[in-house]
């Protein structure tokens, strides 16, 4: 059984979710682990055609869940799962899981929160992201930047004109993982190295929302045996596979006046 992140940990990381918005955890994932899951991202990666991300340049693989059963691994993390519960509520759902591969000079992501300025709360933030290093995260391959204390702002970026003088900017080894509540500025750095950096981004919604990518899109069905109970939670399976949700999205259903868009 995989080691839980223990209770001074725990409360350091909430802590500094807190005040800062975001916490690392380092050592999530062994090199076996990061091997496997680097693989199964660059194989299917290969069918996919240069995509624009939000606001910025880079590969996007989509729905990652979908596609590979060896992704289902990082979504419940023992590490990781008790300070998203914290934040979220044990009810929580995975919005989406998708694969972001940023290439030799792929241009700067643009400050941004991942939340609209209509559904940020300083108190209960609607969502939380993770993101997990499949190779090592440095300033020059182009690693996650910051802005601490940013989910407090009460604005969605930057204003503009504003001059942001004080960014965090990830500098850590393949297999840890970045969370940070959905309101912080943040954006992904240039990489100016010759190889392409791996990250896979998990994003989370408290119960109630829809997905941002629907698992339901896709998802072989001969894989639903092997999920655990929190997987079925988790993706909104409870019930088996082939009733899409509503989804930012592919939707395939009209949203219902309960659920919140962003």
């Amino acid at each position: 059984m995989r080691k839980k992140i223990n209770i001074k940990k725990l409360e350091q990381a909430l802590f500094e979710m807190h005040v800062y918005g975001f916490t690392l955890i380092e050592k999530v994932l062994e090199k076996k682990q990061i091997s496997l899951i680097k693989n199964c991202l660059i194989k299917h990666s290969k069918n996919i055609g240069t995509e624009q991300n939000f606001l910025g340049t880079a590969k996007h693989v989509s729905n990652l869940i979908t596609l590979d059963e060896n992704f289902l691994e990082l979504i419940d993390n023992n590490h990781v799962m008790p300070i998203l519960e914290k934040i979220l509520g044990e009810d929580l759902i995975l919005g989406s899981l998708n694969g972001r591969i940023v290439r030799p000079q792929d241009g700067f992501q643009e400050l941004h929160s991942d939340i609209n300025q209509n559904l940020l709360n300083n108190d209960s933030p609607v969502m939380c992201n993770t993101i997990w290093m499949i190779d090592d995260f440095y300033p020059s391959n182009g690693s996650t930047r910051i802005v601490p204390g940013s989910h407090k702002s009460g604005l969605s970026g930057p204003p503009k004109n504003f001059e942001v003088k004080h960014i965090y900017q990830v500098n850590a080894e393949a297999g840890s993982v970045l969370i940070f509540n959905g309101q912080c500025w943040h954006g992904g750095g240039n990489n100016t190295t010759n190889k392409n950096r791996h990250g896979i981004f998990g994003h989370y919604r408290k119960d109630g929302l829809i997905f941002q990518v629907d698992p339901h899109d896709g998802f072989p069905k001969e894989w639903f045996t092997n999920l655990t109970n929190r997987h079925k939670n988790l993706l909104r399976m409870n019930n088996g596979v082939g009733s899409p949700h509503s989804a930012d999205s592919h939707l395939k259903l009209s949203f219902s006046r309960n659920h919140a868009k962003f």
